[in-house]
């Protein structure tokens, strides 16, 4: 399980599952530290020794900041992208790349 761009909703939700599935044989990975955002009021989840503590709480914890949920919802209105092509953004890096699907 991977997720490239999420906040602390999406990410409770990993840890919802890496808790239920304690056996999975692979790593769930994110890349939730390098993003600065949060949209739930208990502030961003902290990880220690790469791995995030499954909170207590009802919902793991997580509650809406919906100032800062609309703040971010706005700003994804603004910038004007509405969809996502890693293959334009790698051919930056790589002239000529292109994507290959995997079948895992």
């Amino acid at each position: 399980m991977h997720s490239n761009s999420h906040l602390g909703i999406s990410l409770a939700a990993m840890v919802h599952l890496g808790a239920a599935l304690p056996q999975v044989p692979y790593a769930l990975d994110t890349h939730y530290p390098w993003q600065s955002d949060e949209v739930i009021t208990a502030g961003r989840f902290t990880f220690e020794e790469g791995a995030v503590l499954v909170p207590e709480e009802p919902g793991l914890g997580v509650e809406l900041d919906r100032v800062a949920l609309a703040k971010l919802h706005q700003n994804y209105l603004d910038c004007g992208l509405t969809k996502r092509d890693d293959e334009i953004e790698m051919q930056k890096v790589q002239p000529g790349w292109t994507f290959q699907a995997v079948r895992w």
